[in-house]
């Protein structure tokens, strides 16, 4: 995917309101989500850096939990999701971690975590994912995104 394509999907997956029982709802829907896939994932949703949801699945362990912070970091940062974060970079055939001085062990501009937005305001807290490569966790995150606020009245 591209830059581009990546901000598609910001633009496209937002929310009208996002409390803690939104929060929580879309974690569950994650965690039954990678269940019934059977993935080993780490999943995290926040709100102004309040993390509100948490869950790790079989075949995770605590390097898991650091990568979902580091991420997150990126996103709360930058506003935009992690994936797309270092896209951004690389299309411009660089890395995020040689141009944005950022320190590597607290900021990962890897794919899984994802700006939840509330429309009209901006992003107000992440959702992601750790587990998988990168772009697995993001299209993970991007598709359970799209069907919760299908099957819920937050978008």
């Amino acid at each position: 995917m591209n830059s581009e394509e990546l901000l598609a999907q910001e633009r496209r997956l937002q929310f009208t309101r996002f409390g803690n029982d939104v929060a929580i709802e879309l974690g569950l829907h994650l965690l039954d989500a990678a269940r019934e896939q059977g993935l080993p994932i780490a999943i995290s949703v926040q709100r102004n850096g309040h993390r509100l949801f948490h869950a790790s699945l079989p075949g995770t362990a605590p390097d898991n939990d650091t990568w979902l912070e580091r991420k997150a970091r990126v996103v709360e940062r930058f506003g935009h999701s992690s994936f797309y974060v270092g896209t951004t970079f690389r299309e411009k055939g660089s890395t995020f971690e040689a141009e944005s001085h950022l320190a590597p062990d607290l900021y990962a501009a890897h794919g899984g975590v994802f700006p939840v937005i509330l429309r009209g305001t901006g992003p107000v807290g992440t959702v992601g994912v750790s587990g998988l490569p990168q772009a697995e966790d993001h299209a993970f995150v991007v598709t359970q995104l799209e069907s919760f606020l299908e099957s819920h009245d937050t978008q």
